[in-house]
């Protein structure tokens, strides 16, 4: 456990699994048990039952479908994070419709998501049930503060008004992982449409980083790409690393460009954090800047410290405004933040560290 997580909880976690599937019902409740920190505490075959079930059974966690009869998942959620917020955890279907709609729950206030089991391939079973314990233990630890009230949720986009960033030798890096969606299209929301390249890694998988990137180009004044080998990276632009593959940045002649690549995980992850952090390190140094917002373990926290070290600026997400206080926490016990800010200050300070005097090294020109 990294030095920003969470103490675990002192029994169990009792989660409650809402699924229509009578099958995926019993297949959860075999998976989640099994390394004995985790007890299903009863299930639920549609939302209305769920709510009965809540109010009886008072779980820490639950994992829910998105697609259900009688009333959505979507649907569902929203009135549950309005009455009673708690840690939910999405089971989302693997295709383009389901991306959406799980970025629509993450939006909504659910914690993460899980793809659906695929039944027939054994196989995979261990390696799926790993992951889905793993998924429901952080979302046991993670800050859930339920729907902002009507309004408040709006693209805060024209709150920064500063213009004239475009320029080719600045470069802004972002690291997220639990909550992280959210956080990074918070940030994105408010930059102006002439901010310096962002480069972003994102624990996220393959299917849904697409969908992802797609998103925060609709909530954004920048153009969002889904990052690409060999793409130059231009500013106005942000680029997301695809999931399953690392996400670097090299020096291309008087430019930087995208390198995109499928080695080995990093720190379990593949983006990994750190594998972007570092290479900004080595190629951008004091032209960059970087943050590092809510997530859990400790992915990102040495790659952001040799972003410091390397003469750029750095900030982590405070704990108060992080969904999980993780991956910035253990930077801030690197002592590798520069400055600790709340989620709503992050998007200012990363363009007021791309305009501080040459030569200045770290944070000093932003405090």
């Amino acid at each position: 456990m990294s030095a920003g997580d969470p103490a675990p909880l002192p029994r169990p976690v009792r989660v409650l699994v809402v699924d229509d599937s009578a099958l995926i019902r019993r297949l959860m409740s075999e998976l989640l048990p099994a390394d004995g920190d985790i007890e299903v505490v009863g299930t639920a075959s549609d939302p209305f039952i769920a709510r009965e079930r809540i109010k009886q059974l008072n779980p820490d966690v639950l994992t829910l479908d998105v697609e259900m009869p009688r009333m959505d998942g979507l649907t569902f959620l929203q009135n549950l994070m309005r009455l009673r917020p708690m840690p939910v955890v999405m089971v989302s279907t693997l295709t383009a419709a389901g991306a959406r709609v799980t970025l629509d729950a993450l939006e909504l206030g659910a914690v993460d998501f899980v793809t659906k089991p695929c039944v027939d391939v054994a196989s995979g079973m261990a390696a799926y049930g790993a992951l889905l314990r793993s998924k429901v233990r952080e979302a046991a630890q993670a800050r859930v503060t339920g729907l902002p009230p009507p309004g408040a949720g709006a693209d805060a986009r024209g709150a920064i008004v500063i213009t004239g960033y475009r320029t080719t030798d600045r470069l802004i890096a972002i690291g997220a992982s639990t909550g992280g969606t959210e956080a990074i299209r918070s940030v994105l929301a408010t930059m102006p449409a002439d901010a310096p390249a962002i480069v972003i890694a994102q624990h996220i998988p393959a299917s849904f980083s697409r969908a992802f990137a797609e998103r925060l180009d609709r909530h954004s004044r920048m153009t969002v790409r889904h990052a690409e080998d060999g793409e130059p990276i231009l500013p106005g632009h942000a680029y997301v690393a695809p999931g399953g593959q690392h996400l670097r940045i090299q020096r291309s002649g008087a430019r930087w460009v995208c390198r995109v690549a499928g080695d080995a995980a990093v720190n379990g992850h593949r983006p990994s954090v750190d594998v972007l952090f570092e290479s900004i390190a080595t190629h951008a140094g004091p032209n960059a800047c970087a943050a590092l917002l809510t997530g859990m373990g400790e992915d990102g926290a040495r790659g952001l410290l040799a972003v410091r070290r390397a003469g750029g600026a750095t900030f982590a997400q405070d704990r108060a405004t992080s969904v999980v206080w993780g991956m910035p926490g253990a930077a801030v016990a690197r002592d590798a933040a520069g400055e600790v800010l709340p989620l709503p200050r992050i998007a200012e300070r990363l363009l007021q560290a791309t305009t501080r005097e040459p030569g200045r090294r770290n944070n000093d020109a932003v405090r």
